[in-house]
Parts: C-alpha cells; sequence; structure tokens
C-alpha cells in the first residue's frame, strides 16, 4: 500500500524559511514522479513544484518560482520542498503526491491534481505578516 507523509510544516514569520519532506512507501520510489500542491482556506488546491523520476527535470508555479526548490533522494524515499521567502499568501495546507501510472517518465500534466493517483495527509504551512 503506497504511503506518502508529509512532515516540515509550521509557523513561520513572513520572509523566513521551511523545508517540507515526503516520505514514501509501498511503491519502488525512484522510478515515479512527484509533486507538490497547497490548498489555501477557501480555495481550490493548486501546483506549487514537481519533479521527474530521475530528479532531472524540475518544474515550478510561477507564485513559487525562484523561492523554492524540490529535490528527491531516492535512497530515502523523500522528496523535499525548500521555501524561502515566504510570503503570508504562501499560508495552506501542503500535499505531497505520486503519480505511479508514470514510471520512468514525466506526465505532461504534471500540474494537474488528476494526473496523481497518490496523496499524503498534508502539513500546514502558515505565514505571518
Amino acid at each position: 500500500q503506497v504511503q506518502l507523509v508529509e512532515s516540515g510544516g509550521g509557523l513561520v514569520q513572513a520572509g523566513g524559511s521551511l523545508r517540507l519532506s515526503c516520505a514514501a512507501s509501498g511503491l519502488t520510489f525512484r522510478n515515479y514522479p512527484m509533486g507538490w500542491f497547497r490548498q489555501a482556506p477557501g480555495k481550490e488546491r493548486e501546483f506549487v513544484a514537481a519533479i521527474s523520476w530521475s530528479g532531472g527535470a524540475t518544474y515550478y508555479a510561477d507564485s513559487v518560482k525562484g523561492r523554492s526548490t524540490i529535490s528527491r533522494d531516492n535512497a530515502k524515499n523523500t522528496v523535499y520542498l525548500q521555501m524561502n521567502s515566504l510570503k503570508p499568501e504562501d499560508t495552506a495546507v501542503y500535499y505531497c503526491a505520486t503519480a505511479t501510472r508514470f514510471r520512468r517518465r514525466m506526465m505532461d500534466d504534471y500540474g494537474l491534481g488528476s494526473s496523481y493517483d497518490y496523496w499524503g495527509q498534508g502539513t500546514q504551512v502558515t505565514v505571518s505578516s
């Protein structure tokens, strides 16, 4: 059974940094792309970042580009999201997800939640002004 467990969220002041982690189990992690999404209260879930199975390709939403870095450690079955220069508008629950239908390839629609088939439970990030 595939499980994704996020951690690293918390309360941070504007301008601060956080590093989110997502530990995966129940799958051969190194074979599949991973993504980060977020959902703020009263808003729809939105794409944040994605990374290919090898880590060789990364993709970002315009809202976080230049402030965030997605990475993965296939030896530790973990994907990370380093977020810097945080803003109050970054406040949301952050979810990681994997797309097991795309073994060793990257989907075109990496920014769509429907491209992913397993999700974590989320970790809260709150940025105070």
